[in-house]
C-alpha cells in the first residue's frame, strides 16, 4: 500500500495536521501566532544546516527549530519589546536560512519545496519520522493535557494546584518545535503557522470547551489536509498552499456558521 505516492502523501498530511491543530489550540489560546512563525522561519536554517552536514533535513530542521524555540522561551520571559524580539528572530532567521541554502557549495536546491512543502515526494522513511514525531507530540498533549491547560487559562492558579508554568511552557515550546520539523515536508517553512493556527481558530467558534475545541480543531486540520491533496490533484496546484487554503474556506465557513446561530 506504501508503494502508492498518494498515501504516503495522505498519511503524512494527516498525522501533521492532527498534531499541528491540536497543538494549534494553544498557540490560539496562548496568542501565540508570532512565537510560531519565528520558529518555523528558522527551518530553512535548518535545511542548509541538514545539506551542509549531510543529515536527514528532518533532524537539521528538528535541531533548529529547538534552539530557536529555546531561546524565543527564554526571551519571552522579558516584558519589554518580546514581539519585536519576535520579528527580528523570525525574519532574520529566515534570510539568514536563504543566504545559508544559496551559499552551499554545488548544491541545487529546490527551494520552493522547503518554503511551500511537497508532501507528494514524501517517502517510507520520511513518513516514519513524521508519524513518530507525531505520536510523541500526541502523546505529551495527552499526558500534560490538564497541566498545559491550567498554566494557559491561569498561571497562578497553576502555582497554587503544584503545576509549575514555566515547565508546561517548555514542553509547549519542545512540542512546537517537533511540530515544525515533521510539517516542513507537508506545508513548508511559510505555511507552517498557519497550519497551528487555522484549524484551532476555526474550532473556537464552533466549539464550547478546550477539550471539543481541540477535537473540531483536528477535524478541521484533517479535512483541510485531505481536501488539499484533492484540490492539488484536481487542480494541478502546489499542495501546501492548496491544504491552506482549504482551511481558509472552512474557517470562513464556520464564521459564517457561528454568526447564523448567535443571530437565529
Amino acid at each position: 500500500m506504501l508503494d502508492d505516492f498518494l498515501v504516503r502523501a495522505a498519511l503524512a498530511a494527516v498525522g501533521t495536521a492532527l498534531a499541528a491543530s491540536i497543538l494549534g489550540c494553544f498557540v490560539v489560546w496562548r496568542r501565540m501566532a508570532y512565537f510560531g512563525d519565528a520558529t518555523a522561519h528558522a527551518a530553512i536554517l535548518g535545511v542548509a544546516l541538514a545539506l551542509a552536514l549531510n543529515l536527514s533535513v528532518i533532524a537539521g530542521v528538528g535541531l533548529v527549530a529547538l534552539i530557536v524555540a529555546l531561546l524565543i522561551h527564554r526571551l519571552s520571559d522579558r516584558q519589554q519589546g518580546t514581539d519585536t524580539i519576535l520579528g527580528v528572530l523570525a525574519h532574520g532567521a529566515l534570510a539568514l536560512g536563504l543566504v545559508a541554502v544559496a551559499l552551499l557549495p554545488g548544491a541545487r536546491i529546490d527551494l520552493e519545496a522547503y518554503l511551500f512543502g511537497d508532501v507528494l515526494t514524501v517517502t517510507r522513511s520520511d513518513l516514519a519520522v513524521i508519524w513518530a514525531g507525531v505520536l510523541v507530540v500526541l502523546a505529551l498533549l495527552w499526558w500534560h493535557w490538564s497541566a498545559l491547560l491550567l498554566a494557559t487559562l491561569n498561571p497562578d492558579l497553576a502555582t497554587a494546584s503544584g503545576v509549575d508554568p514555566q515547565r508546561e511552557n517548555l514542553i509547549l515550546t519542545l512540542m512546537l518545535a517537533g511540530v515544525v520539523a515533521v510539517a516542513i515536508k507537508v506545508v513548508g517553512a511559510l505555511l507552517i503557522t498557519a497550519l497551528l493556527v487555522i484549524p484551532a481558530a476555526a474550532a473556537r467558534r464552533a466549539s464550547n470547551g478546550p477539550e471539543r475545541m481541540a477535537a473540531v480543531a483536528a477535524l478541521i486540520g484533517v479535512t483541510a489536509a485531505l481536501g488539499g491533496i484533492a484540490l492539488s490533484l484536481q487542480l494541478d496546484t502546489p499542495t501546501g498552499p492548496s491544504i491552506v487554503c482549504v482551511a481558509v474556506a472552512l474557517f470562513a465557513c464556520a464564521s459564517l456558521g457561528g454568526r447564523f446561530i448567535r443571530s437565529a
